[in-house]
């Protein structure tokens, strides 16, 4: 590793100083993405829109891996895009580090060089005319980093993820393997020495022995340069091993947050309860005899008043469906559910 890299790593090892141990690296206030709608609308009638993420709110703590988990369509790849400013937010207000992204004190470029992000799709990713090395020294280039000094950091960036620099910079991406790519899509986004990474679906594409081994490079590199991590992911079991902390998404909206093993062990929301109930298990006394949820998620163009998942739940009373929940905190977790909510006129809910 050369020395710039030693430094970088120091400096991001001790990344929880900058502004207090205490304070979150991201905070996330009202998040909120609408995609209107082509056509259909009569003159003068509002337009309609699919309200993908509506009004998010949560932080991310310096140094931890923020798991997020949800059904197909809950938000979570939106979100993604929306912290990375990839796509316009209809609403809401992203602040790294205490500074507001894209106002006059942290501008946009300034932000995308601090987070990057590791897609899904590992081929769709890299530039097909690019080698593996102009791929990876192609940002710190746009950032002003010296054409010497990007690849050299570069080739010590493929080493540094298991690939050997003589045999991979000059290969193109379609000699790569998925795992392999994927690895260089991961150096490419620590290419700019970031302090924080998103990874979408990062490993949902791999065979189960390379998903593992990229699962523990992501832990030793995150150990190594002082990152911290937001892993959004289907799979449960790969959730529950790399998160310090998970949020639970359902229908744009936060159902649940709180640390990864009380979640596990201990979920308060009746989705999140039905969610890990699906997880597979290898213990026939275990094993899940009744379909814990039934239905598929209500339109996200016409989502029900008052709890979103009030038409699934099988705790739902009347109250449910005229009053939206707000987070409330439950011991270490905070969730969205009548039923934690003092006073909220649910039968199960605690009189205030």
């Amino acid at each position: 590793m050369t020395t710039e890299l030693q430094a970088a790593a120091a400096t991001l090892e001790h990344a929880d100083e900058i502004g207090g141990p205490a304070q979150p690296l991201l905070t996330i206030r009202g998040l909120t993405k609408h995609f209107a709608l082509k056509g259909g609308a009569l003159p003068g009638a509002p337009r309609k829109v699919v309200r993908a993420v509506d009004g998010v709110d949560f932080e991310v703590l310096k140094g931890e891996t923020l798991g997020v988990v949800g059904e197909s369509g809950c938000g979570k790849s939106t979100t993604a895009r929306l912290l990375m400013q990839l796509i316009a937010p209809s609403a809401g207000e992203v602040v790294f580090d205490g500074r507001t992204v894209g106002s006059r004190e942290l501008p946009l470029k300034e932000f995308r060089r601090q987070v990057q992000m590791v897609f899904q799709d590992s081929y769709a990713s890299l530039n097909p005319r690019l080698t593996i090395e102009d791929s990876i020294a192609f940002g710190p280039q746009v950032h002003g980093v010296s054409t010497r000094e990007s690849v050299a950091r570069a080739r010590d960036l493929l080493a540094r993820v298991g690939l050997e620099p003589g045999r991979f910079a000059e290969r193109y991406p379609h000699e790569l393997s998925g795992g392999q790519r994927q690895r260089v899509n991961i150096a490419r986004a620590l290419a700019l020495q970031p302090r924080m990474v998103i990874l979408d679906e990062a490993v949902s594409a791999l065979d189960k022995s390379v998903e593992a081994q990229v699962l523990n490079l992501l832990m030793d590199l995150k150990a190594e340069f002082g990152l911290t991590y937001v892993f959004i992911s289907h799979d449960l079991n790969v959730v529950r091993f790399i998160s310090d902390r998970v949020m639970v998404m359902y229908l744009g909206k936060v159902a649940e947050v709180g640390p990864s093993e009380a979640l596990f062990d201990d979920p308060a929301h009746p989705y999140t309860r039905a969610l890990l109930s699906s997880m597979p298990s290898m213990d026939p006394d275990n094993r899940t005899m009744e379909v814990p949820l039934a239905g598929d998620p209500p339109n996200p163009i016409d989502p029900p008043s008052g709890c979103r998942f009030h038409p699934r739940c099988p705790q739902a009373a009347a109250v449910c469906s005229r009053t939206e929940p707000q987070r409330v905190a439950r011991a270490e977790q905070s969730v969205a559910c009548l039923i934690h909510q003092r006073g909220s006129g649910h039968p199960l809910a605690q009189l205030a």
